[in-house]
């Protein structure tokens, strides 16, 4: 490894230490970091009532988190990317938006090794997403409902947890609960309009059919 860091350095510059990695463009991987190794953590929780990042805000369909709030990594993401992509291909102009980033380093310790010596060696990079989050958007063009749906659930399969299809019309979510604002109602996964009730002085279509059968006898 040291062989292979030292044929990538420029000639006079300094070796890379310890929170230095290579980095190469194609990579999901941050520019610099302060700390090279970071604590496990958890994988939040939303509470509070925020609803930040359930709902689209680029494209015009994507996937989102339905199961429990998992740590992705970044060749998860890099997969269901490369899937987009051949999907999208042949459509000029569709974009791909990732509403996730990894930047967390994630260290391993070989196994049976004994307790102490430190922490392990980075591995990869993750992120750490909760229940209801949009990871991915496609648009920029109009895209049949169908085509988006298919290529969006071969990027689902790639994921380690159970994945929705949304759209624009697709309600935010605060955990497992879709938050529905007042006037509407979900029909087929979609907000509508609730109808106003008929009112008295309006005929109903029963009395119409019933008018004009007695205005034609």
């Amino acid at each position: 490894m040291s062989f292979f860091l030292t044929a990538l350095r420029r000639p006079g510059a300094p070796s890379p230490s310890l929170g230095q990695q290579v980095r190469f463009r194609s990579q999901l991987a941050p520019r610099q970091i302060k700390w090279v190794k970071r604590h496990r953590g958890v994988t939040p929780i939303p509470t509070g009532g925020s609803t930040k990042g359930t709902t689209l805000a680029f494209g015009e369909y994507g996937i989102r988190i339905r199961s429990e709030g998992v740590r992705l990594t970044a060749k998860q993401l890099t997969s269901v990317e490369e899937v987009l992509k051949r999907k999208l291909k042949p459509l000029k102009g569709a974009q791909i938006w990732m509403r996730v980033f990894p930047d967390i380093p994630v260290c391993v310790k070989g196994n049976e090794t004994r307790m102490g010596r430190g922490k392990g060696l980075f591995e990869y990079w993750a992120t750490r997403v909760n229940t209801g989050r949009v990871i991915f958007e496609i648009g920029g063009i109009p895209i049949r409902e169908e085509l988006a749906r298919e290529a969006l659930r071969q990027a689902a399969a790639k994921m380690p947890c159970v994945m929705e299809f949304i759209t624009r019309q697709t309600p935010p979510r605060l955990g497992n609960l879709d938050i529905i604002p007042d006037g509407f109602i979900m029909r087929s996964g979609r907000l509508m309009p609730i109808p106003p009730p008929a009112s008295a002085s309006t005929p109903t279509v029963a009395a119409q059919i019933a008018q004009l059968t007695a205005a034609a006898a």
